[in-house]
């Protein structure tokens, strides 16, 4: 069997394996990605969750010696929810992105990246490979580009033909010398809607993202979140879909292709009230297998709080004074001090009143003062 024949092989093979779209690319460093890398730092706006070596992220032979061949994956997720329930006063619910509606997309990716290094191994013995998803080194998105799976959008994302922007990514270093495939041409035009629409400014430029505004990373933060953008997350406890939803390309794209990811509307709309005083064991068996349970409860909990602040709702300011005066976390108490003055009913008035006089932490003290200024700036008003 020649190589090219193998490589029409383990293309049929992916796509038997539940892979969307499979591409190859050279293993050459990514001398582009890296300029604009090292631009991202010096303006700071790298989230601080990726790889922070710039050599590691576009030189692959860093990463597995003698590569030459990069192989790129993309699944599609679903872009739509059947059956849920529709917050209202008194159950307000929030929402979780929707690359974590269903399965960890890491495991998913995994195991079909195993799956493909084991048939690759055996029908080319002599073969290395080393896979990664998400949290490797390499830019995922920077692999799917040069691979032809998608374009490079000025929301930074990779949009395919096929499925949209709503497609997870992987890839596969490897030293065989498939055939390379051919990027695609940028489709994007003259279209800004994701920069113009983004809630906090957070695409800079076309191509240009600072991660430090983008409310998908600040949904995965743990301390508290800067004043102007609490107002802004909405109902938002994870991730956020805006430059996706508003984007041409993505319209009547539902995937709705892998069971695995279709979601459980109670888990990617729950309800917000609840999940203040959900336990950790409770968090993880109704969380714990989507993509959006990895940094723990607490940035959750905090989300949702500010989330039931943008409601208003009234019927979550008693959790909200528990949380203030008996949370451990200074965190969850200033955040929920800063809620109740936001919605602003006399008794978490009364309530932030008691808490100033009781409360020892200065950062949740100026949390108290920031929630009973809402009550002064209404009576000035």
């Amino acid at each position: 069997m020649n190589l090219d024949q193998f490589q029409q092989q383990l293309v049929a093979y992916a796509a038997e394996i539940g892979i969307d779209k499979i591409g190859f690319a050279s293993a050459e460093p990514f001398f582009n990605l890296k300029h604009r890398l090292i631009r991202q730092q010096q303006l700071n706006f790298q989230s601080g969750f990726e790889e922070s070596d710039v050599e590691k992220r576009t030189r692959p032979e860093l990463l597995m010696e003698e590569p030459v061949s990069i192989i790129a994956i993309a699944i599609a997720y679903p872009s739509k929810m059947e059956g849920a329930t529709p917050g209202v006063k008194g159950a307000r619910r929030g929402i979780f992105s929707r690359s974590s509606w269903g399965k960890d997309y890491h495991a998913a990716l995994r195991d079909r990246l195993a799956l493909l290094e084991s048939f690759i191994a055996a029908h080319y013995p002599e073969a290395r490979m080393k896979s990664m998803v998400d949290t490797g080194e390499l830019s995922d998105r920077a692999v799917a580009e040069r691979a032809g799976i998608g374009w490079s959008a000025k929301n930074t994302n990779i949009i395919t033909p096929e499925f949209g922007s709503y497609v997870y990514l992987g890839e596969m270093i490897t030293n065989i010398p498939f055939e390379y495939d051919e990027p695609m041409e940028d489709q994007c035009g003259d279209c800004r809607l994701c920069i113009d629409t983004c809630p906090t400014g957070a695409i800079v430029e076309g191509g240009q993202l600072n991660a430090q505004r983008c409310i998908s990373f600040l949904t995965q933060t743990k301390g508290f979140l800067p004043d102007e953008f609490r107002s802004k997350i909405g109902n938002r406890i994870y991730g956020c879909d805006t430059c996706q939803t508003v984007c041409p390309k993505n319209k009547r794209k539902a995937n709705r292709i892998h069971p695995e990811f279709d979601p459980d509307p109670d888990i990617a709309k729950p309800l917000l009230e609840p999940l203040l005083t959900i336990s950790n064991r409770e968090f993880k068996e109704k969380f714990g297998h989507v993509s959006g349970s990895w940094r723990g409860k607490k940035p959750i909990q905090r989300n949702a709080i500010l989330a039931l602040a943008h409601f208003k709702e009234q019927s979550a300011v008693p959790t909200l004074i528990d949380l203030m005066k008996t949370d451990p976390r200074p965190v969850i108490r200033g955040t929920a001090a800063w809620a109740i003055g936001r919605i602003g009913t006399e008794t978490g008035k009364q309530a932030l009143e008691l808490a100033q006089q009781q409360e020892t932490d200065e950062e949740v003290l100026a949390e108290i003062t920031k929630g009973l200024d809402f009550f002064s700036a209404e009576t000035k008003g």
